[in-house]
């Protein structure tokens, strides 16, 4: 139900469908191996689960997504109206895309030239490492009808044929990326699988690995993280060859694709794994030298340590987060990858009662990127938690209140 119930606890949630599929706290607790008294506080509120994984296995037992319990996906509310996913929908479902030989009769295939639509391609991945979420949204369903109608036309064209399905490949993959990060995880999922479709097309091992990061990202978003470290590690190894080479593209890649696997393997609570590829990821990054953007990356040691944070809360060592958060220089980064930074330290400072912190960690993200912060499953539960927490005297009237109507955390 898009857009309804963004107000609900991840705790309300659960307890919503538990009793649609009429099962007693009882048997539900027991299907995830905890008691039921464990859940019946996080029903209520007096508790908070801080793992991806227990929420992952909470969702199987309950046969919906995990994007059900996070309350994903809002609507888009902005200003400026840049609310297109209903478009990007229509433009991924096209029946046409279906089937070329069905609708070959009804198509006009026409030369469109690939450099120009590059450009305007590149020009949207700029906006999204920017943070503009809102302006990529907006471009996206034309970027998919084009290449759409580039790949009609290339039928008999080898080199045009490939250079489409390269294009093909980041329009999509930029398509499901920032579907994962407002939320439309389902959608982002059939982006990722026309990325890498398009990207086996284009016989290049750099669009192929480019695109498994896509597919990573769309993996996460629904809990399969044993899939999505397999996806990134195989994407990795592909890469092998062309690093002998030396060639700095591929290097970023290739590190980007470890920090993905051990995202992947924190959220499944695998220490062992996650510390021994943030290991890979660091040893490309020590030898690409600085943190670059190629590929629209922004790989390198930097990026390492804020993946190696995010890591770090989610397998639960909340205090080195704070810790070690502050010492992070991250301006030279892309607003993207500075904003998921200050979102991770705003929700390690939350997990320990240092909401007053946490807000002004939070407010700081969201000047630099106000969709991504208030499209953000984890900011909408990080908040609410907070406005809870408060006195009635005092944050519920506040800049704490503020954020929690412009996020939908509140009524």
């Amino acid at each position: 139900m898009r857009g309804a119930g963004d107000q609900l606890s991840i705790g309300e949630r659960i307890a919503f469908y538990r009793r649609r599929r009429g099962l007693s706290q009882a048997v539900l607790a027991d299907l995830v191996g905890r008691t039921e008294d464990w859940l019946s506080k996080i029903e209520r509120g007096e508790r908070d689960i801080r793992r991806l994984d227990v929420l992952a296995d909470l969702a199987r037992a309950l046969r919906v997504t995990l994007g059900d319990l996070l309350g994903e996906p809002v609507l888009m509310d902005e200003q400026d109206k840049h609310d297109d996913v209903p478009a990007i929908r229509d433009a991924l479902m096209a029946p046409r895309r279906l089937s070329r030989t069905l609708f070959s009769s009804a198509m006009s295939p026409e030369y469109i030239d690939p450099q120009s639509v590059r450009q305007l391609v590149e020009g949207a991945w700029s906006n999204y490492q920017k943070g503009d979420l809102g302006r990529v949204v907006a471009a996206l369903p034309g970027l998919i009808k084009t290449t759409q109608a580039m790949e009609a036309a290339s039928a008999d064209d080898a080199e045009y044929k490939r250079a489409c399905a390269a294009i093909s490949a980041r329009v999509h993959h930029l398509a499901a990326t920032t579907l994962s990060k407002i939320g439309e995880a389902d959608l982002a999922w059939i982006a990722a699988e026309r990325a890498m479709q398009a990207a086996d097309d284009s016989d290049d091992p750099l669009v192929l690995a480019s695109a498994a990061r896509s597919g990573t990202h769309a993996l996460l978003a629904v809990g399969r993280f044993d899939d999505a470290l397999e996806l990134g590690d195989v994407a990795a190894k592909w890469l092998l060859p062309r690093m002998a080479k030396g060639d700095p593209a591929a290097l970023s890649l290739y590190g980007m694709l470890y920090l993905r696997t051990a995202v992947a393997a924190a959220r499944h609570q695998d220490r062992t794994t996650a510390n021994d590829l943030l290991g890979h990821a660091k040893t490309a990054a020590d030898q690409l030298g600085v943190d670059a953007n190629y590929w629209q990356t922004g790989f390198g040691p930097a990026n390492v340590e804020l993946h190696r944070l995010s890591a770090a809360l989610d397998l639960g060592d909340v205090s080195q987060v704070i810790e070690t958060a502050p010492r992070v220089n991250v301006d030279h980064l892309p607003v993207e990858r500075q904003v998921t930074y200050l979102i991770d330290f705003a929700r390690a400072l939350s997990l320990l009662a240092k909401d007053d912190d946490a807000l002004q960690v939070l407010l700081q993200a969201e000047q630099k990127s106000p969709t991504i912060v208030r499209h953000n499953t984890m900011v909408r539960e990080v908040v609410r938690s907070m406005y809870r927490r408060a006195p009635a005297t005092a944050g519920k009237s506040s800049a704490l209140l503020a954020l929690a109507e412009r996020c939908s955390a509140v009524r």
